[in-house]
């Protein structure tokens, strides 16, 4: 690393001058002429234009932009809460890095225990029936047997979670809400959640 050695540190024997003078020699054996720095000249518009420039981030565009923004939700059986205080909102993304940063650092659904849910929706959706969003709609559902769990529930659920971030879905990709994973001892659910059951087109496509 470059370092600047500041005036007062750079040794001086007793016959140069003692204040910040430049000394130029002309000519070998001549005296050294004293002459003072010359001033800079003052910036022009075009350098001060540039100089108020903001820097851009460079981690802005390193990341890759979703279509929407995506909640992660986790859901936990407790039967001494309520239903809505077992919901947890986890964490909140809109890049590709973000999510995969996400799904690296929590459990695999094949891991949950018994009676504990991931549900991954649109920013501003719940994943409850009962929000405006989710009221008019239906869902397509995947059930799988206790022994899917190990072989085939994590790579559904991945593929389904890809699906959505995606927008795999084409045109009807703004019907869907999001999707839930439901770990159950019996077996196990994937379901994805439509905003309107009416829209036939939409739904048929979707599935």
């Amino acid at each position: 690393m470059a370092t600047v050695e500041p005036l007062s540190s750079v040794a001086m024997t007793a016959s140069e001058p003692q204040d910040h003078y430049i000394i130029i020699l002309i000519n070998e054996g001549t005296y050294p002429q004293e002459t003072t720095p010359t001033p800079n000249p003052p910036p022009t518009e075009e350098e001060k234009t540039e100089s108020n420039q903001e820097v851009a981030n460079p981690e802005h565009y390193s990341k890759h932009p979703l279509q929407n923004r995506w909640a992660l939700w986790f859901f936990k059986n407790d039967k001494s809460k309520t239903w809505q205080a077992n919901l947890r909102l986890i964490s909140e993304f809109d890049t590709v890095e973000d999510f995969w940063a996400l799904y690296n650092h929590i459990q695999l659904s094949s891991n949950l225990m018994p009676g504990c849910d991931y549900s991954l929706f649109k920013d501003g959706i719940k994943p409850m029936w009962e929000d405006e969003k989710n009221k008019r709609g239906g869902r397509w559902l995947i059930t799988l047997n206790k022994q899917q769990r190990r072989s085939d529930l994590d790579r559904f659920w991945l593929e389904t979670l890809l699906c959505l971030i995606g927008e795999s879905f084409d045109d009807y990709s703004d019907d869907v809400c999001g999707a839930v994973v439901n770990v159950r001892a019996n077996g196990d659910k994937i379901a994805i959640w439509t905003t309107e059951c009416e829209n036939r087109d939409a739904v048929t496509h979707i599935g």
